[in-house]
């Protein structure tokens, strides 16, 4: 019996640090989310919510945006190019939270129009510092901030040769 009842308050003390962090890293991302949707969209408002469950630990995620000029809405809603600029709002705010030694991003600035990019690549370049990006891309723009290159060509059908670049 105290066995028993020693193990439910083990699991009763791991639950309650659990919704505790969870809270503390949901509050934190964000508001890291919603600067860096403000610095990517050079304005508007982005910011999660929870929905609605009994126990924090199980309740859900929504993302709503509110690009500027454009009412609030859900992130589905938006365009493809505007999806993207939240999803990488959201993704840089997880890394602003807790940094990690690298990121690799596939093509996420595919859908994004000139100045779009523009903000991506500076937003990169800045947290550079902390993090090594590996963005592959076919965006040229994309392509002139990196300190280097690496290339997948094809001469001939079937075989498929590496080239690469180090800018200094």
């Amino acid at each position: 019996v105290d066995g028993i009842s020693s193990t439910e308050e083990a699991l009763r003390e791991i639950k309650k640090r659990s919704r505790e962090r969870f809270r503390h890293a949901f509050e934190q991302i964000n508001k890291n989310f919603g600067e860096l949707f403000k610095e990517l969209f050079g304005g508007g408002r982005g910011e999660m919510s929870l929905i609605e469950a009994d126990d924090l630990l199980e309740s859900g995620i929504d993302v709503i945006a509110q690009p500027p000029g454009k009412r609030l809405q859900n992130v589905l809603l938006l365009s493809g190019g505007e999806k993207a600029m939240a999803a990488l709002a959201l993704v840089l705010g997880i890394f602003h939270y807790r940094p990690s030694p690298f990121c690799l991003l596939d093509e996420v600035d595919a859908p994004l129009d000139e100045a779009n990019v523009g903000r991506f690549t500076d937003k990169v370049a800045q947290m550079s510092a902390n993090t090594q990006f590996i963005v592959i891309t076919h965006n040229k723009k994309t392509m002139e901030m990196a300190p280097a290159l690496y290339g997948v060509t094809m001469e001939e059908v079937g075989v498929s040769k590496l080239v690469s670049v180090r800018f200094e």
